[in-house]
C-alpha cells in the first residue's frame, strides 16, 4: 500500500466505558499491524493507572501504544493539545508502516478529531494555572463577577458552581483578548483525516453489570492504594484528572466521610451513569462505519476485517 493513499487514514474504536473497546483495539492492531493511540481524557494522565483502566505493561509490550500516561495530573490536556499530539502520532505511525487505531470513549475526542479542530489558540500552562488561583483566592461567586467585567459576552451565562466553564473562559480571554463565545462562532477548520469509526454499544443492562464488575476488579487491583497516592498530592479538585470515576468516592472513604460499602456503591453508580451519558452522547453524534450491539466477547469480527481492509486500500 502506498504511503499516499494511507496518509490520512486512521481506525478509531469508540464507545461507552466498559464495552471492551481496548480488548477489541488489540485485536485489531495484531491483524492489522496497527498501533494504539489513546482517545480517552483520563487515561493521559500518569498517575491515574488502575482507576482509568490503562492497559498493562504487557499490553503495551506486545502492541505499541500511544499518549498513554504521558502528562502529570497537574498539566491538564485540553481538547486541542491532543488532537495536535494524535494528529502527530497518526502521521508517524503511518510512517513506521502500520495503522493507527485510535481508541477510547471521550466523546469530545472523538467529536475533533472527526469533524472539526478549534481555531483557539493553546493556552500557556502559567495563565491555566492563574485562572485556577484565581478561582481558589476569590471563590466562585466573585471569580464568576471578575469574568463577567473581563467577558460579559459570555460571563452571564455561566452559572458560578461551574468552576471548569468559569476558569476556561476566564484563561481564553485572558491568553487570547477574546471571548470563548467569539472564538466559538468561528468556521470550522477541517482535521483533514480519512476516519473508520467502530461503535460498540451493548445492552445497557448487560453494560451496568460489567461496569459494576469492572471496579470491584479495580478495588482488587489497589484502587484505595492509587487514590490515596493522589489525595496525598494535595492536587486542586477542579483539575480535570479529579474527575476520574471513583476517586473522590475512595478519597471520601479514605477521609472517614463514608464506609468502604458506600464508597464502591457510590463509584459503580456513577460509573453506570456516565455509560449512559455516554451512549446517548454516541447514538445522536456519530454516524459509525460499523457497529458491535454486543459487548466485545475476544473474537474479531470477520465482516469488520474485510471492511476495515476495504476502507484502506481505497
Amino acid at each position: 500500500m502506498s504511503s499516499d493513499k494511507q496518509e490520512n487514514r486512521c481506525i478509531v474504536i469508540c464507545g461507552p466505558t466498559a464495552s471492551g473497546k481496548s480488548a477489541l483495539a488489540m485485536k485489531l492492531a495484531n491483524e492489522l499491524n496497527g498501533e494504539i493511540i489513546n482517545a480517552d481524557s483520563l487515561q493521559v494522565y500518569n498517575e491515574l493507572k488502575i482507576l482509568t483502566s490503562r492497559p498493562s505493561i504487557n499490553d503495551t509490550e506486545n502492541i505499541p501504544h500511544n499518549l498513554f500516561g504521558i502528562r502529570k495530573m497537574v498539566e491538564p490536556c485540553s481538547v486541542n493539545i491532543w488532537i495536535k499530539l494524535a494528529k502527530k502520532s497518526i502521521s508517524q505511525i503511518i510512517d513506521r508502516g502500520r495503522i493507527p487505531i485510535a481508541c477510547g470513549g471521550t466523546g469530545m475526542y472523538i467529536h475533533y478529531l472527526s469533524k472539526r479542530l478549534s481555531k483557539i489558540p493553546e493556552i500557556p500552562d502559567r495563565v491555566r494555572l492563574q485562572a485556577r488561583e484565581r478561582l481558589k483566592v476569590l471563590g466562585n461567586e466573585n471569580f464568576s463577577k471578575e469574568l463577567i467585567k473581563l467577558d460579559p459576552l459570555l460571563g452571564n451565562k455561566i452559572p458560578f458552581g461551574d468552576s471548569q466553564r468559569l476558569t476556561r473562559a476566564w484563561e481564553v480571554i485572558k491568553a487570547t483578548g477574546q471571548s470563548l463565545a467569539a472564538w466559538n462562532m468561528e468556521p470550522d477548520q477541517a482535521t483533514g483525516l480519512d476516519l473508520y469509526h467502530v461503535l460498540l454499544m451493548p445492552d445497557r443492562e448487560i453494560l451496568y453489570r460489567i461496569c459494576d464488575q469492572r471496579f470491584l476488579g479495580f478495588m482488587d487491583q489497589g484502587a484505595v492504594v492509587e487514590a490515596e497516592t493522589i489525595k496525598n498530592m494535595n492536587l486542586d479538585p477542579s483539575l480535570p484528572a479529579m474527575k476520574a470515576l471513583g476517586l473522590s468516592q475512595i478519597i471520601k472513604y479514605l477521609d472517614g466521610e463514608m464506609n468502604l460499602d458506600d464508597a464502591i456503591k457510590q463509584a459503580q453508580q456513577k460509573t453506570r451513569n456516565y455509560a449512559k451519558r455516554q451512549m446517548t452522547w454516541f447514538r445522536n453524534q456519530l454516524e459509525p462505519n460499523f457497529v458491535y450491539t454486543k459487548s466485545y466477547d475476544g473474537s474479531i469480527d470477520q465482516g469488520l476485517i474485510n471492511e476495515v481492509s476495504k476502507f484502506l486500500k481505497k
